[in-house]
């Protein structure tokens, strides 16, 4: 983790006996009235707060105090988490106070704005406290860490909150102190310092007493995760504590914070799984009376502890999820999506409840969600016709919202699943002119799949093609995982094959041989050998002699043909290894379930682009689907299902 060290904020870690003996002037000049700390003379020149360098020393004064209300904790208190009302009767003028503070902390964006609102208040709890910490490092900390240390850790008002906390941290209820230690991790505060110190000291007092609840032991568990990983030695004394409570009687949202903290400390799922086991044979339990928060909180903590085996907690969450989906945010149906790809369930009222809410909702769903949605059809092989259609319209409309990443995770699906729009015209102009003015932006192996999704549905990107053929965009696909392996070979070949047979006014460069593969990869499409056996049986009793036909033929044009016939020019079957006078070929596609969209009788891409192909390299293609023959029951029926497939106009056949 990345430590905050400026000079400025040292004063917690090593501050100077004078800056020390200043501040503690002025903790004394403040008293405790009716559980809430005010000043004992406002008056008083040490209740005016400059600051002042000189040299390495800070002197701090106060002026506009934050007052905290601090009080005496007891061993079976129950206090509500920040932002959780939980089931309190407690109905006070104080509390109330609070929802509103809250609901004004809320809707700030700057820390600028929470600083100047807190300055404003003349007296605060410390759950009000913390919780102004917490939005503050939810506002000013991103990936990157702490986005501007100086206008934070700088300001009076987050000096002022940090001293206090430090100064009463006995006092600080259970909430107020584990809500402003998780802020102040996240803010970078240096472990080290005297504050950090102080607040884990006390937070492992209070553990060791077991007066902290199960809220209270989550929101420990996961800053001790975040400062010292899952090898930190306390967190084994909160997960034992977790083990002597009563599961049984915990809420759903504890029982999801739980799962929350322990997939923090993915390292040590085996440790934990007596735990994890007790808590998915409760979560069963309850599942009905999950929110669409915890339901996506409990899915995606099941994906990250790899709990495959919880099966019947995992199909009851995502039944659950159906009537949720309206009302899911972006990332809890993002990680609801997830989930389903990653356990492999499949829910056909899923699909239809997420059809109607990207109906309604597409052009206010966040990109990322978009590029999910269609990222999940595309695994599952759902070519839902409403999705496709308006992510067609929004992308039209607001390409330019997406990452190029996002692009090609919406634009994909729709070659693999061999469907095109009816806005295709403009959703394809949109996509050239993006190539056009982003190319460079595009990952190489990102290009090559985008690229190659458009040719399975007849959109051929020749202005991008030398680009593709190049040594040096070659080299880059080489360089970078998965490099050139069989798939991405595959899909340079097929390119290949694609600008000669349909694209012959390309004049570009050509792909080099030893970048070809001998045969396509046909990754999703592959051959239903069950469905072969009764074909070929059909053909047998068809053709009387097994050497009338051919089957899993290898093509000098990179793909395989399922059944070959062979026919002379006056249109006898010819046996099948004569290579001579062979006028006519004849190339049967057997088509299983695997080679079509999810309950559709829609082909997939790559078999649609095989078949395209074939008729261009001179075969006359047959598809036999599956659908069509399934209902056969003998090789009679199979045998006269195949000569009107085969042979319409022959009354009988001649070998």
């Amino acid at each position: 983790m990345a430590l905050i060290s400026h000079k400025s904020f040292q004063f917690y870690a090593s501050s100077t006996p004078a800056s020390r003996s200043i501040l503690m002037i002025l903790s004394k000049r403040l008293s405790f009235i009716g559980g809430q700390l005010k000043p004992q003379n406002c008056n008083s020149i040490a209740m005016k707060m400059i600051y002042f360098q000189d040299k390495s020393h800070y002197m701090f004064f106060r002026k506009n105090h934050i007052q905290l209300r601090v009080q005496s904790l007891s061993a079976n208190e129950t206090v509500h988490l920040f932002g959780d009302s939980g089931n309190s009767t407690k109905c006070n003028n104080v509390w109330m106070d609070e929802q509103l503070f809250f609901g004004k902390l809320n809707s700030l964006c700057t820390s600028k704005e929470i600083f100047y609102f807190l300055r404003s208040l003349e007296v605060m709890s410390d759950t009000m406290a913390s919780g102004a910490l917490q939005r503050i490092s939810e506002i000013e900390v991103d990936d990157n860490g702490l986005k501007n240390p100086e206008r934070v850790l700088e300001n009076e008002i987050f000096r002022a909150l940090c001293f206090q906390f430090e100064i009463e941290s006995s006092k600080l209820s259970n909430r107020g102190l584990l809500n402003a230690l998780q802020a102040l991790i996240k803010l970078r505060i240096d472990p080290q310092s005297t504050l950090m110190v102080t607040l884990l000291s006390e937070s492992e007092e209070r553990l060791g007493k077991g007066q902290l609840t199960v809220k209270n032991l989550c929101a420990l568990g996961e800053s001790l995760l975040e400062l010292e990983g899952p090898n930190c030695v306390m967190l084994e004394q909160v997960v034992n504590h977790m083990r002597e409570k009563d599961i049984e009687k915990w809420s759903p949202r504890e029982i999801a914070m739980t799962y929350k903290m322990l997939q923090m400390a993915t390292g040590e799922v085996e440790q934990y799984q007596d735990l994890l086991n007790r808590l998915n044979n409760v979560t069963l339990l309850v599942v009905s009376q999950l929110s669409p928060e915890l339901t996506s909180i409990i899915l995606n903590s099941l994906i990250v502890l790899h709990q495959a085996q919880a099966v019947s907690l995992v199909t009851a969450l995502c039944k659950h999820s159906v009537k949720h989906i309206p009302h899911f945010t972006d990332d809890e149906l993002i990680c609801v999506l997830e989930a389903f790809l990653y356990f492999g369930h499949s829910e056909q009222f899923f699909t239809e409840a997420l059809e109607t809410h990207v109906h309604k909702s597409i052009f206010t769903m966040h990109p990322q969600t978009v590029s999910q949605v269609m990222h999940f059809c595309c695994q599952k092989m759902i070519l839902s016709k409403p999705i496709f259609d308006a992510v067609a319209q929004s992308f039209i409309s607001n390409a330019e919202r997406f990452t190029t990443d996002q692009i090609a995770a919406c634009i994909i699906p729709f070659g693999t699943l061999n469907y095109v729009p009816p806005s295709a015209s403009s959703l394809f102009r949109k996509v050239e002119t993006i190539l056009h003015t982003h190319l460079s932006h595009f990952k190489p192996h990102t290009l090559l799949k985008l690229l190659h999704s458009c040719v399975l549905i007849q959109r051929y990107p020749v202005n991008f093609l030398p680009k593709v053929f190049s040594p040096y965009f070659l080299q880059q696909l080489q360089a970078q995982p998965p490099g050139l392996d069989r798939n991405v070979t595959s899909q340079l070949t097929q390119l290949f094959l694609t600008v000669t047979l349909e694209c012959p006014f390309y004049e570009g460069p050509k792909l080099l041989p030893k970048y070809k593969v001998k045969a396509f990869l046909m990754r999703h499409s592959s051959l239903d050998v069950h469905l072969l056996k009764r074909v070929k049986t059909g053909l047998l009793y068809l053709l009387k002699k097994r050497m009338y036909f051919a089957s899993e033929v290898s093509t000098p044009y990179f793909y395989s043909v399922d059944i070959e016939i062979k026919l002379d020019e006056e249109g006898f079957i010819l046996p099948a290894a004569q290579c001579e006078e062979v006028h006519r070929r004849i190339a049967l596609c057997v088509n299983g379930p695997n080679r079509f969209c999810v309950n559709s009788h829609n082909l997939l891409g790559e078999e649609a682009i095989k078949q395209r192909h074939l008729q261009l390299l001179g075969y006359e293609v047959v598809q036999i689907p599956f659908f069509e023959v399934e209902s056969l029951q003998n090789c009679r029926k199979m045998a006269e299902y195949l000569h009107k497939k085969i042979f319409p106009h022959t009354y009988r056949l001649s070998c």
